[in-house]
């Protein structure tokens, strides 16, 4: 993980998820259990309870789910294939996006309304 500088990982078996496996499990589940990482086998320190989003999942669907479940990574499954992963950090670039561009309208506007009474 360090090495491809990847911080979250989609175990699959036959093409389906099995697991995941984040930096934060690294570091709880081998690094302070004392483990050896060296011989510690991903199915042993993986989460298997895993949260998906599909396709058709809004942005606030995606959010919602990460919050409730208090994850930072979301699977996006099709048609029972993962075609990509979500994070919190992609969610908040988002929104800073959006936001940045409702606050350029709003200005432009409101020079629109200033320059049109003068």
């Amino acid at each position: 993980m360090a090495e491809k500088n990847i911080g979250f990982l989609v175990v699959l078996e036959n093409g389906k998820i099995v697991g995941v496996l984040s930096e934060r499990d690294c570091i709880r589940r081998v690094v302070l259990a004392r483990k050896y990482p060296e011989v510690t086998l991903v199915m042993d320190v993986m989460v298997r309870d895993v949260v998906t989003t599909n396709l058709e999942s809004t942005f606030a669907d995606c959010l919602r789910l990460m919050h409730t479940h208090g994850i930072r990574h979301l699977p996006v499954v099709d048609n029972e294939k993962t075609v990509g992963v979500i994070s919190v950090r992609d969610l908040l670039r988002e929104a800073v996006e959006h936001h940045t561009k409702v606050i350029s309208e709003l200005e432009r506007e409101r020079m629109t309304m200033l320059t049109s009474t003068a």
